[in-house]
């Protein structure tokens, strides 16, 4: 008996027979780039936008344009997360989760007829890593500039002959590099901690029974956003430095939400949940229930003018719990021509949320809106695949999904400075969408290396509801699904075998019923709302290369470019508006037609590295590397320039490490946007000012880990 192995420079060989365009990441690529959070992904896959609301840790998902920007989180996100292919509609509640990881895949386009939910962008699902059959066990420590601190570790290994566990967690500390003024004191500091513990049993070779439990406490500080356009003129505010800052904190308001009167811009959320996870290999196929459970407090306060004054200060509670429950039959896969697998997944989200504004340099009252959302998702889904004579495949999918959501008890309070309160209460409202979706296409392999495919697919998000500060009634009418009808034809190629590996998709997405953050004019005057654009459009394509031209040269690019324009699209014109309004009295909108204007996302990402990996002594290796980033200008408001257009920016990143063949122990020495460059990752509006979210500075620092 002979036996030879080989060390293949690309992973995930596998899945180069699969026609999809999905973007896998290894844990040790997303340790190396320093991805330590979702939005971090946006370094490491393309057409990918992962922005915070408000500095914040809540975030919005945005895949080849595909996105909602939702400053409430009571709506389905149009790019859904997965955490081990548990959904998570409020996104909030998966924070923290981004160690002890087995890797990382971000699927573009319609999803949701091979597992899980529905959905229109796509998904990012985080798989973490599982008990070992022996004892492995490693701790890391990151020290870096600000005094930041990152503590990971991880124990597992066998109880008995048929039971396994696994214990990982992570702590983050320090990291403040924003400087305010006014209170004399940096912020942006975290504190958070999390774990996680996995316990996996095996009653006999054909079942798999594994539990999960996860729990993480955030008390960090947010970041602090700049003004770039100032609503007041009579009222102006200093320019400071890129890395300095403002916020205020009125003593009412602290009173108000039941807070310190010295609070500083931060979170106070903590997230708990438990999955079961069961399979059975039934000798023609595997039968897998995953039922999982999780249940969350966020409590987030941010200062939204980013200056001393009392205008956009927020505070935000939501307390609410998700449940799922999934069952699956699939195929046992293996080389048999026809590969299926049917499922049905289950979800259903109680979320009570209120959300306090102290506006009193403004309007001269405080005021605070809570309401009770309950929601559930009932979906079906059946994929198939047959590999013809010639290396054709063809496969066919589909998925109906029916949502229910109700609001409920909605009220928003007054609070004047004497002492008196006013409350306005609103009737329920409920939303109901029902859709069936669809995929079906081909694929030919090619050569052995050379794979090709053609699909078109239709996405499907349900409606929901804009749960703001609401003043009357018609601000909770339900807003529309939405779909998309998405063209996409790709091919995977091993040029060289473990040289050179390029993949390419072309896509096309038919938009309907958008739905997109704008205006209204009611009775009171111009308010925040959800709208459904009728039809809009995106287009691109995506290139992955991996080279390894020499022995120990090792080369990845992602390439994404993209397009997205507004067919029909007619939006609130608030100047227009306001004038009429300061001549009649009357709030009646006038509209523009924005048809032909652009969608608003960057049309370049780029995004790569470049490592040189040299033995040493026989014995160990040496590590060195650069890594780069480039997003371009961002349109944040349909045919808006200056302070609604996000700059471009580049990153640079380096890294050197040097650890024995083992891998028993490493140390990293490294710097995160090493040119230092001043940039901001995302803007929104508030009464008074416009702003952006600034990105961190350069940061140097050095890690060491060890694995036993």
């Amino acid at each position: 008996m002979t036996v030879s192995a080989a060390r293949r420079a690309f992973h995930f060989a596998a899945a180069q027979h699969e026609a999809d365009s999905s973007t896998r990441l290894t844990p040790e690529l997303l340790v190396k780039r320093g991805v330590v959070n979702l939005r971090d992904l946006e370094k490491v896959a393309p057409n990918l936008s992962i922005q915070s609301v408000n500095g914040t840790g809540t975030m919005n998902f945005y895949l080849r344009g595909m996105g909602m920007r939702d400053f409430t989180q009571n709506n389905v996100p149009s790019v859904m997360p997965y955490l081990d292919d548990v959904a998570f509609p409020i996104a909030t509640f998966m924070s923290g989760m981004m160690f002890d990881l087995a890797g990382v895949e971000v699927t573009p386009g319609p999803v949701g007829f091979t597992h899980g939910l529905a959905d229109t962008g796509g998904e990012v699902n985080l798989h973490t890593a599982d008990p070992t059959r022996t004892w492995h066990g490693g701790a890391s420590e990151d020290i870096a500039s600000y005094a930041r601190s990152r503590t990971n570790f991880f124990v597992s290994g066998p109880l008995a002959h048929n039971l396994f566990f696994r214990l990982a967690g992570q702590m983050n500390e320090g990291g403040a590099w924003q400087y305010s003024p006014s209170h004399g004191r940096y912020q942006g500091a975290a504190n958070e901690g999390a774990l996680r513990a996995k316990l996996q049993w095996l009653p006999d070779e054909k079942t798999d029974i594994m539990v999960t439990g996860h729990w993480m406490d955030d008390e960090s500080e947010t970041t602090l956003v700049r003004p770039v356009a100032n609503f007041q003129p009579n009222e102006p505010y200093p320019i400071l430095p890129y890395k300095q800052a403002n916020w205020s904190m009125a003593p009412d308001f602290a009173k108000l939400i039941g807070r310190p009167a010295n609070l500083v811009p931060s979170e106070h959320n903590m997230m708990w949940g438990a999955t079961l996870r069961m399979s059975r290999d039934l000798g023609f196929a595997r039968l897998t229930s995953i039922s999982s459970y999780n249940s969350g407090r966020i409590a987030e306060y941010t200062d939204q003018d980013g200056t001393t004054w009392h205008a956009g200060d927020s505070y935000r509670n939501i307390n609410g719990d998700l449940f799922s429950q999934e069952v699956q039959l699939k195929s046992r896969g293996g080389d048999a021509p026809l590969q299926w697998v049917v499922g049905m997944y289950y979800n259903r989200t109680n979320m009570n949320q209120s959300w306090f504004y102290d506006q009193s340099d403004t309007n001269k009252y405080l005021t605070g809106t809570s309401y009770l959302q309950k929601q559930q998702t009932f979906s079906q889904y059946a994929h198939v695949s047959y590999r013809l004579p010639g290396r054709v495949t063809l496969f066919a999918g589909i998925n109906h999904e029916s949502d229910d959501r109700h609001i409920q008890n909605v009220a928003t309070s007054y609070y004047y400075p004497d002492g008196t309160t006013s409350v306005a209460r609103f009737a329920p409202q409920g939303a109901l969408g029902n859709q069936v979706t669809f995929e079906t296409g081909a694929q030919w392999q090619a050569l052995s290396n050379l794979m090709f495919y053609f699909k078109i697919s239709k996405g499907f998000k349900p409606g929901g509801f804009t749960a703001n500060t609401t003043q009357v009634q018609d601000q909770l009418a339900p807003f529309k699904p939405e779909t998309d009808l998405g063209y996409e034809v790709g091919f995977k190629s091993d040029i060289i075998p473990n040289r050179f590996r390029l993949n390419g998709a072309l896509f096309y997405y038919d938009y309907h019923d958008q739905q997109y953050l704008s205006v209204v004019a009611l009775p009171v005057g111009i308010l925040a709302h959800y709208v459904n654009i009728p039809k809009s459009y995106t287009y691109g394509v995506e290139f992955n290369a991996e080279l390894h031209p020499l022995d120990h040269v090792y080369i990845m690019q992602n390439f994404g470019y993209m397009r997205g324009e507004y067919q029909v699209f007619q939006a609130l014109n608030k100047t227009a508006t306001t004038a009429q309004h300061a001549a009649t009295g009357i709030w009646s909108g006038i509209y523009s037609d924005y048809a032909g204007a652009d969608a608003g996302m960057p049309k370049l990402t780029l995004n790569g590295s470049a490592d040189y990996r040299l033995p040493v002594w026989g014995k160990y290796e040496w590590e060195t590397g650069v890594d780069w980033m480039y997003r371009s200008q961002q349109q944040l408001a349909p045919r808006s320039y200056g302070a609604y257009c996000l700059p471009p920016y580049f990153q640079l990143g380096a890294h050197t490490t040097f650890r024995p063949a083992n891998d028993r122990w490493s140390v990293t020495v490294y710097a995160s946007n090493l040119l230092n460059r001043q940039y901001f990752e995302s803007g929104a509006i508030t009464t008074t000012t416009y702003f952006w979210i600034p990105g961190p500075p350069r940061f140097v620092g050095g890690r060491f880990g060890i694995n036993f």
